[in-house]
């Protein structure tokens, strides 16, 4: 059977070491990776990844004109099965995909991007 789990959350940003820093200290993680376009903290078993976006605009929130940046990493074991069971449930694949051997870009029933990737350590 395909495992599904929540590896990570995704933020996007213009500035991966500022927001990486903050949300490790305000959920009192560990930065395990730092590059200039990512940082990844620890936080449990979860991993919580700022990601550098060119020409990054902050969400307006609660206004709409800018929405908000998020994604979801999903942790799997098997990256085709995964993706077929997401497809099966609505999903599409998105048509840019980076790096498929090792992890593949997806987009939910509402538009909204997310990653199924075999990177995250069991």
């Amino acid at each position: 059977m395909v495992q599904v789990r929540l590896g990570g959350v995704g933020l996007d940003c213009s500035n991966p070491a500022q927001l990486g820093s903050f949300w490790a200290a305000l959920l009192d993680g560990e930065t395990i990776h730092h590059s200039e376009n990512l940082v990844v903290v620890k936080v449990g078993e979860l991993y919580l990844n700022a990601y550098r976006v060119d020409d990054h605009q902050p969400p307006t929130w609660p206004e709409s004109l800018v929405p908000k940046q998020a994604h979801l990493d999903l942790a799997v074991n098997d990256l085709i099965g995964a993706a077929v069971q997401a497809e099966l449930l609505g999903a599409s694949r998105a048509e840019c995909q980076p790096d498929p051997e090792s992890y593949l870009v997806m987009i939910d029933p509402a538009g909204h991007p997310f990653c199924l990737s075999t990177q995250f350590p069991n």
